[in-house]
């Protein structure tokens, strides 16, 4: 059974900080700072991929309460989302969820990500290969 489709069905106990009828809001349980939140599908989506519209459209407005609501309690004057897609990506549960990180100044987490160097002539094909039409 997935770990997540087992909180949101409640068989799993949790930390709840918001529920509605698509998304649960949970303390992580092995958190990168104090007040680290996970936003998670209700209905199993293995990844942003699997979202259906209506999830989609309804996760954002909920990213934003969630993420003021907690600077607004914690006074963190920052905070990280980070939402990782398959395991080449990092992903470790099979599950959509959403992480919200609160940050302050000199905190000392290290949120590391490798930024190629490319040319102008690289950043200009990929624009091109990957523009919406």
């Amino acid at each position: 059974m997935c770990i997540f489709c087992g909180i949101a069905d409640g068989s799993i106990p949790s930390y709840k900080v918001y529920e509605d009828d698509y998304y649960l809001a949970i303390m992580d349980r092995y958190p990168s700072a104090k007040g680290h939140v996970l936003i998670l599908s209700k209905r199993h989506a293995a990844d942003l991929y699997e979202l259906n519209e209506e999830e989609a459209v309804r996760l954002i407005p909920l990213t934003q309460k969630v993420a003021a609501h907690i600077r607004a309690k914690l006074g963190t004057p920052g905070l990280n989302l980070i939402q990782n897609n398959g395991k080449a990506a990092g992903q470790v549960i099979d599950h959509f969820h959403l992480h919200l990180v609160p940050r302050d100044e000199n905190d000392g987490i290290i949120i590391k990500g490798n930024t190629p160097n490319q040319s102008e002539k690289e950043l200009e094909q990929m624009a091109e290969l990957l523009k919406l039409q």
